[in-house]
């Protein structure tokens, strides 16, 4: 009986969550840093996913647009108004509309309309539309009508619980052929809320036809056309050093003839067609390759492009050899359209679409992939692609979307190009692989991590994902030598119902909000603190869940240690800085915890894990540290 007690005693002390664990020895070698860090680490990747651009970053609030879904000319997300005795009906009209790229549009006939009784129809927008108070709409739409009786149409923002009108605005009258028509509306004090809809109403029979409806807020730094303000402020936070875009599946579609082209994307909206993608729902293409890369310079990113190469989700590829060229021929015109002076063909059609100067281009992906082709044809097409670009930009560098054993060899140097993979996980897998490039052959390809994620938690990650996450990025750190890019992904998720197609991503919204998951704060933490030289790390532990890495500013003198205990116990560290004769002993800790690995942000609770910045009073050339459980540190020492 008394040992079954202290058998159970002893069984509830060592499972206390804040035991400490052996004493972890951590030596830095402060001495001669053993490479160099990459000045492109880390980067973001996105793509028309989790309704990222339509619904998300894109900042229109209208849906539907254009009345097009996966399922042909739609009218999803419309509805018709019959207020009072009136009668209308609205319908998808195929025989005309405002452009060739958008021959079709929405008829509206108003039988019988009054003062009293209007008629009209009404958009709710990506799960609602979200108003502020003395904020400034801008919408516009292109019209016509065949009877100019039908009078004047009111455009309002409506309240869906109260139907209270939260702004107004009035088109005087519609022509007789296809025009655009901008209109403001202005909201006054109100609470702020999503649960709004956009309204068209007339006041007398008619019939009239409408195309690209389009209402939008303020937008990153005012630009037409632009970005939602606080999820480009959320993506400013993580100093990204480059955008992988457009996207992975979204840049091949699920057909041939899915795939992004990017010339369907230039130039006003209403000569874009639009196009449907891989995640069952249709994209606007409002985020076309102009948006790409004015958010590229907008956040100082590299832009990386990435180029169709003729493979498709659903396998199909195009063989390479002539019926490639033309494949080959548009990726040339893309990079022209980038890179090239007003004088080019491409390039004076980027001047034409308002950006004159041409944009720093230095990264170029073939494809997206590859390496699910089982036709097994990538190694020509690339060897086809690699050798027309490089012929034409011999500076550019190419990135391959699989490992390539080329037919022409004699092409390709392996220091010319980098090699993408691709890593989705669980927080255990990342921390038994933390070492997969530390003896990795540094004389061969470049590696880029173009999309990888601790896939633990939904919608977005919890804290054990971003433990794993933290766990997988000290030995990208170790290794940035080699590894040059890195870019979690997916980027976005839509957390309404019906919004995501893959679970556990960085950041999260709604139509009003947004906030960052525990793993987009480890990013944050991780590329804020990040030196240009890597010092050696050796470090003595009985734990299998601590992990580190060490990065230095050469310029600043600041000395970056990122540590993270993915144990249920803290960790005492002694960390040994070795050649380091003054350390400064006042230093800067930031530290990102939970209290279990379940733990997470979400829209109703966007701050529960976030960074916490303290001191550190005892550092010097030696001094021991305790890490808390389930934690990420960086430690910010000064060197002098």
């Amino acid at each position: 009986m008394r040992f079954a007690y202290l058998a159970a005693l002893l069984l509830a002390v060592t499972s206390l969550p804040n035991l400490a664990q052996e004493t972890t020895h951590l030596t830095i070698d402060t001495t001669k840093p053993v490479a160099r860090v990459s000045p492109t680490l880390y980067g973001i990747m996105s793509e028309e996913i989790n309704y990222s651009y339509d619904g998300g970053l894109y900042a229109e609030m209208v849906s539907n647009r254009t009345f097009q879904s996966t399922r042909g000319l739609s009218l999803e997300n419309w509805t018709l108004i019959q207020n009072g005795n009136s009668r209308a009906s609205i319908a998808v009209d195929s025989t005309t509309g405002p452009s060739a790229a958008l021959a079709h549009s929405m008829k509206f006939v108003a039988a019988s309309a009054s003062p009293q009784a209007e008629a009209g129809f009404y958009n709710t927008g990506f799960w609602g539309m979200a108003l502020h108070s003395s904020t400034v709409y801008h919408g516009s739409f292109y019209a016509k009508t065949d009877n100019a009786a039908i009078g004047a149409l009111t455009i309002r923002l409506v309240n869906d619980k109260t139907g209270a009108v939260a702004a107004s605005s009035t088109v005087p009258t519609l022509g007789g052929s296809w025009q655009k028509y901008e209109f403001t509306l202005k909201t006054g004090a109100l609470v702020p809320s999503a649960d709004n809809h956009l309204e068209f109403l007339v006041e007398h029979p008619g019939t009239a036809w409408f195309s690209l409806i389009s209402l939008f807020p303020p937008t990153y730094r005012n630009e037409p056309n632009g970005k939602r303000i606080d999820l480009m402020e959320k993506l400013a936070a993580l100093h990204p050093a480059f955008l992988r875009f457009p996207g992975g599946n979204y840049l091949e579609g699920q057909h041939l003839n899915e795939h992004f082209e990017w010339k369907k994307t230039i130039g006003p909206l209403v000569d874009r067609p639009t196009h449907t993608t891989p995640w069952n729902y249709w994209s606007s293409d409002g985020m076309g390759l102009m948006e790409f890369l004015t958010w590229c310079e907008d956040l100082h990113m590299e832009p990386l492009l990435a180029v169709f190469s003729g493979y498709a989700l659903n396998q199909d590829h195009i063989n390479p050899g002539k019926d490639l060229e033309p494949y080959v021929q548009d990726a040339l015109d893309e990079i022209e359209y980038v890179t090239g002076s007003a004088a080019t063909r491409w390039g004076a059609e980027r001047a034409r679409n308002g950006h004159p100067a041409p944009f720093d281009l230095k990264f170029v992906e073939i494809g997206n992939e590859e390496y699910h082709d089982p036709s097994g044809t990538y190694d020509a097409r690339f060897a086809q692609f690699y050798k027309a670009i490089k012929a034409r930009y011999p500076d550019l560098q190419i990135v391959a979307s699989a490992p390539v054993t080329l037919v022409r060899p004699d092409i390709l140097d392996d220091n010319d190009h980098a090699l993408h993979t691709h890593f989705y996980r669980t927080a255990q897998q990342f921390f038994e692989d933390v070492h997969r490039y530390d003896h990795y052959d540094r004389s061969g390809p470049k590696i880029l991590v173009g999309e990888w994620a601790t896939r633990e938690g939904s919608p977005t990650t919890n804290m054990g994902a971003a433990l794993g996450d933290a766990a997988w990025m000290t030995g990208l750190e170790r290794n940035s030598d080699i590894v040059v890019m890195a870019s979690y992904a997916p980027l976005f998720v839509n957390v309404n119902p019906g919004g995501m197609q893959w679970p556990s991503d960085l950041i999260g919204y709604d139509a009003l909000t947004s906030y960052g998951s525990p793993s987009y704060y480890a990013q944050v933490m991780f590329s804020t603190h990040l030196g240009d030289q890597i010092f050696d790390t050796k470090m003595n532990t009985t734990n299998p869940r601590l992990f580190a890495s060490a990065t230095y500013n050469s310029k600043t003198h600041r000395l970056f240690v990122k540590l993270v205990n993915a144990s249920s116990m803290v960790q005492a560290v002694e960390i040994k800085l070795s050649g380091a004769a003054h350390v400064r002993s006042k230093a800067v800790v930031t530290t990102l915890s939970g209290k279990t690995t379940q733990e997470t942000n979400t829209i109703a609770d966007p701050a529960r894990i976030v960074p916490v910045t303290g001191n550190v009073t005892n550092a010097g050339p030696a001094f021991t540290h305790t890490v808390p459980r389930y934690s990420i540190q960086v430690l910010e020492l000064t060197l002098e």
